[in-house]
C-alpha cells in the first residue's frame, strides 16, 4: 500500500519554518531587542576611547539599559570623541545624569557607566530641535590616575631640579667649609671650658649684685622722690593761683574795656559839640575885639548905618 504525501501541507510547513528562522537571524542580529523602542542621547567625552566599540553596552547603576551606537571625533572640536548612545526609553535619564567610561574585569573591555539621576532633577531634555540630548561627562578611572601619575612626575622632576642645584659642587664645597669651621668652633669651646664656665659665674654674681644696687638705690631715692612730688604739687598749686589771677585780671580788664566803650559812646559826642561852640564863640570875640581896637568909639556910641550907593534903595531904618 503506497503512502500518499501531502505536498501542500509540507510546503506551508517550509514556508512557515523559513520564516521563523527569518525572524531569529533578525533577532539575534538586532541583539534581541529589535522590538524595544530607544531614544539618542549624546556624550562628548575629552579623554581617549580605546577599547570602547560599537554595540558596547551602556549601563545604568549596573543594568544594561542601552549601547553605543556612533563613535567618532567632534567636527566641532577634535580633541573631543563625540559618542552617540541608544538607550532604552523609560530609563530616567536626567539632568544631572552623568556617563563615565569604565572597563570590566581584567578583559579591558569598555563600557558606559551612567549615574545620577536623582529624583528631584528635571528629565534631559535637547537644547535645540533636532538635536540629540547631551548627557555630562567626566574623567574616568584611568584618565583622574594618569593626571595624578602626570602631576607627580612633575613635581618629582621640579623636586629633582631643586636637590641637584642644593647638591650643586659649590654648595658642597661651602658645606664642607661650615663643617669644618664647625669642628675648630667646638675644639676651641671645648679647651676653653673652664673659663667659659668662670666667666659664667662672674657673669651671675654682675647680674646679683647689679640687682642689689639697684634696690638699695631705688631705696635711697625714695625720700627724694616723695620730696620732688610734694614740690611739684607746690608748683602746681601755684601754677593754679596765677590762673586764677590772670582770670581775675582778664575779667577787670574787661569790665575797664566796657567802661571806657560806654563812655566814649555816650559822652565823646557831647564834647565833640561843646569843642564846635567853643570855637565858634572864640571866633566870634576875635572879631569882637579886632572891631573895638580899629573903632573904640563905634563900641560906645555904636555903628553908624553905612550910606547907600548909588542905585541902592534904603533900608526902612534909613527912610524914618
Amino acid at each position: 500500500m503506497e503512502n500518499k504525501v501531502n505536498y501542500p501541507i509540507v510546503g506551508a510547513f517550509v514556508l512557515v519554518l523559513s520564516l521563523l528562522l527569518i525572524a531569529a537571524l533578525l533577532w539575534f542580529a538586532s541583539g534581541g531587542d529589535f522590538r524595544k523602542k530607544t531614544d539618542l542621547y549624546l556624550a562628548l567625552v575629552d579623554e581617549s576611547v580605546a577599547g570602547l566599540s560599537l554595540n558596547a553596552p551602556v549601563k545604568y547603576r549596573g543594568v544594561d539599559v542601552g549601547k553605543v551606537q556612533e563613535i567618532g571625533l567632534n567636527p566641532r572640536n577634535t580633541e573631543q570623541v563625540r559618542l552617540v548612545f541608544a538607550i532604552d526609553r523609560g530609563t530616567p535619564v536626567k539632568e544631572d545624569t552623568v556617563a563615565v567610561l569604565k572597563t570590566q574585569g581584567l578583559t579591558g573591555v569598555a563600557y558606559v557607566e551612567l549615574s545620577g539621576g536623582s529624583p528631584s532633577s528635571p528629565p534631559l531634555q535637547a537644547r535645540k530641535p533636532g538635536e540629540y540630548p547631551e548627557i555630562r561627562t567626566k574623567p574616568s578611572l584611568s584618565a583622574r590616575l594618569e593626571n595624578v601619575l602626570t602631576t607627580l612626575m612633575s613635581k618629582l622632576d621640579s623636586t629633582s631640579d631643586s636637590v641637584n642645584k642644593i647638591l650643586s659642587d659649590e654648595n658642597v664645597a661651602a658645606f664642607k667649609t661650615t663643617m669644618a669651621n664647625l669642628a675648630v668652633l667646638t675644639k676651641t669651646l671645648s679647651a676653653r671650658a673652664q673659663t667659659i664656665d668662670a666667666g659664667i659665674a662672674s657673669a651671675a654674681r654682675t647680674f646679683d649684685n647689679s640687682a642689689k644696687l639697684t634696690a638699695q638705690i631705688a631705696k635711697d631715692l625714695g625720700p627724694t622722690m616723695e620730696r620732688i612730688g610734694k614740690s611739684a604739687d607746690a608748683v602746681r598749686k601755684m601754677g593754679d593761683e596765677a590762673a586764677l589771677a590772670s582770670s581775675s585780671a582778664g575779667r577787670a580788664v574787661d569790665s575797664i574795656g566796657g567802661d571806657v566803650k560806654r563812655f566814649t559812646a555816650d559822652a565823646l559826642p557831647e564834647m565833640q559839640r561843646l569843642m564846635t561852640e567853643l570855637n565858634t564863640l572864640t571866633g566870634s570875640l576875635r572879631r569882637l575885639i579886632e572891631e573895638t581896637e580899629r573903632n573904640p568909639r563905634g563900641f560906645l556910641f555904636g555903628r553908624k548905618p553905612v550910606p547907600a550907593g548909588p542905585g541902592e534903595v534904603p533900608d526902612e531904618r534909613q527912610r524914618r
